[in-house]
């Protein structure tokens, strides 16, 4: 299999995101090697970024699908809608990506029905086809086309899990909250709050993650730190945003709500 050559993006058009590890190396070697690649790892901890950012480092145009329950196969490859008295072919956003050689990511992909994965699995082999059997097309993949699909493996329920048959279809990545000192880095960035304050609310949040699995079913995502800090560079006062944003998304317990503020009152005052 040849690699193909990578395509360069000027540095200003990408989408911000701050490296970890190898992983934008991965993700370039999956793309050469045409594999498909799936990212695990807790909600607003960067997969969505992470996958935004090397599309553009790329220069591949994205297809994000957001998976929920009622997703069906139909809704990603296309059905026949009725478009000005005329029955029209419709293409959905992996047909697209595969005509138009871009990258479909399929975001929390164990949350879409089953039939779903039954059709990636001709994309996710050597084969690199889309069957659309209401066309009678088979589509074949050009190498420039690559499949990305995530979840958050410690949230899903045992009837949300990708069969080992299915994951053993892709390379994997596991992602993680990033190390303190770069997720100061990151939040000052995206907010242009200052790397103090920063680093009080980085503080704030590994304290409430540890409480994960014992109270709370999710931590403080890096996600929610940006909003919080966003909203204290825009004027709102610390205790507020942290409410706001650390403290309310996560529970609607009043107890647990209560030990949150404690927790924050301790770190802000």
């Amino acid at each position: 299999m040849s690699a193909d050559p990578l395509p360069t993006q000027s540095s200003d058009e990408i989408p911000y995101y701050r490296e970890t590890g190898s992983e934008c190396a991965l993700f370039e070697a999956a793309y050469r090697c045409h594999l498909p690649l799936l990212l695990k790892g807790p909600t607003g901890c960067g997969k969505t970024r992470f996958v935004a950012h090397m599309a553009a480092r790329l220069s591949r145009k994205l297809f994000t699908v957001a998976c929920h329950d009622d997703l069906t196969a139909a809704d990603l490859t296309g059905r026949h809608l009725l478009i000005d008295g005329e029955t029209r072919w419709c293409d959905g956003p992996l047909t697209r990506a595969v005509r138009e050689g871009g990258i479909c990511y399929l975001d929390e992909v164990v949350e879409a029905r089953k039939d779903v994965t039954v059709v990636l699995h001709p994309l996710t082999d050597d084969r690199r086809v889309l069957p659309l059997e209401r066309t009678g097309e088979v589509l074949q993949a050009p190498s420039t086309f690559m499949l990305v699909v995530s979840y958050n493996p410690g949230y899903q329920h045992i009837l949300k899990s990708l069969k080992p048959s299915t994951r053993q279809r892709f390379a994997a990545l596991t992602f993680d909250f990033p190390p303190a000192d770069v997720e100061i880095e990151i939040v000052a960035s995206e907010s242009g709050l200052s790397k103090d304050l920063c680093a009080g609310l980085v503080n704030l949040a590994q304290r409430i993650r540890a409480l994960k699995g014992q109270d709370l079913e999710e931590g403080v995502s890096t996600r929610l730190l940006v909003y919080c800090a966003s909203l204290v560079t825009d004027g709102m006062s610390i205790k507020q945003a942290v409410r706001h944003t650390l403290i309310e998304p996560l529970s609607d317990d009043a107890d647990v709500i209560a030990a949150l503020e404690e927790l924050a009152g301790h770190a802000f005052g």
